[in-house]
């Protein structure tokens, strides 16, 4: 009978620890869209503070790039490293930036496979947020790695004629392009199944589209059959409207052409996205 005459006092006490833990104050409000969105993109970020070595896709690979390239090709192109940089640099530039978009897809998959898109959902946030915040990180990403190359350029000896205002152009057009790009490989990383498998499908779209195109050489030195492919591709866009604004030149059309095809990427691919992450999650 002790026993049980204590357990209701027990209980109260316990009750009121708990309260006085949780504190009496209202429920605070949930968080909006943009911040929860920018919450999960700091995460991204933070990421890179506790795995180093995530960074070396924007660090060690666009110095890897510029100098191979530059060193290898340009004077069998050009004639001296010197003007075939002047030529190359734009196009380093977009595809190691490109290449880049295809880790989105891979984390994203990762955290399926991990099990986070569970722990999420039970989370009182906008449900895109996660998508959304991934591509923000990312998008920072892409910043840091055009830093690299552009950094490494000049210590070759590029020096850019559309001048200050000309590179930083090509390099928002740059990862406004890529941020669109990224939409498509969101799709690849929720419908694969394995982040090696992501790995294959992405290599396997970027490889042909970059080198491909007119990033290493004019389309008027390739075959009328190469040529035709090489002037629509996405890619050749791109890095002629980038080069034309580092290179002084700037030809609205490219500008226009960039824009268009990233807000296309965008109403194409993220609702499919959308819907296969509700699906997923």
């Amino acid at each position: 009978m002790t026993t049980t005459a204590e357990r209701p006092d027990a209980g109260g006490k316990l009750d009121a620890q708990v309260i006085a833990a949780l504190g009496g104050g209202e429920r605070p409000a949930p968080a909006s869209p943009w911040t929860s969105s920018f919450a999960f993109g700091w995460r991204a970020m933070l990421k890179i503070k506790h795995v180093p070595e995530q960074l070396f896709d924007v660090t060690m690979f666009p110095i890897m790039f510029t100098l191979m390239f530059t060193y290898v090709f340009g004077g069998a192109i050009s004639g001296s490293p010197g003007e075939y940089l002047q030529y190359a640099l734009p196009g380093i530039l977009v595809q190691t930036v490109v290449f880049i978009t295809m880790y989105t897809a891979l984390t994203v998959n990762t955290d399926i496979e991990k099990g986070v898109f569970d722990r999420i959902r039970s989370l009182p946030v906008w449900r895109p947020s996660m998508l959304v915040g991934a591509l923000l990180g990312d998008s920072a990403r892409y910043a840091m790695a055009s830093t690299v190359v552009l950094t490494v350029g000049v210590i070759i000896g590029y020096r850019a004629p559309g001048g200050f205002l000309g590179v930083i152009a090509a390099v928002v057009l740059l990862v406004t392009f890529c941020f669109s790009l990224t939409w498509l490989w969101l799709i690849v990383g929720l419908k694969v199944r394995t982040p090696n498998a992501v790995m294959g499908v992405s290599m396997m779209v970027l490889f042909p589209l970059t080198f491909v195109s007119s990033v290493f050489a004019p389309p008027e030195t390739m075959p009328g059959w190469l040529r035709s492919f090489v002037e629509v591709n996405p890619i050749t866009l791109l890095v002629e409207a980038a080069r034309g604004l580092m290179n002084g030149a700037t030809d609205v059309s490219d500008i226009v052409w960039v824009l268009g095809l990233s807000a296309a990427l965008i109403a194409i691919f993220a609702p499919i996205a959308m819907r296969l992450f509700n699906r997923k999650s």
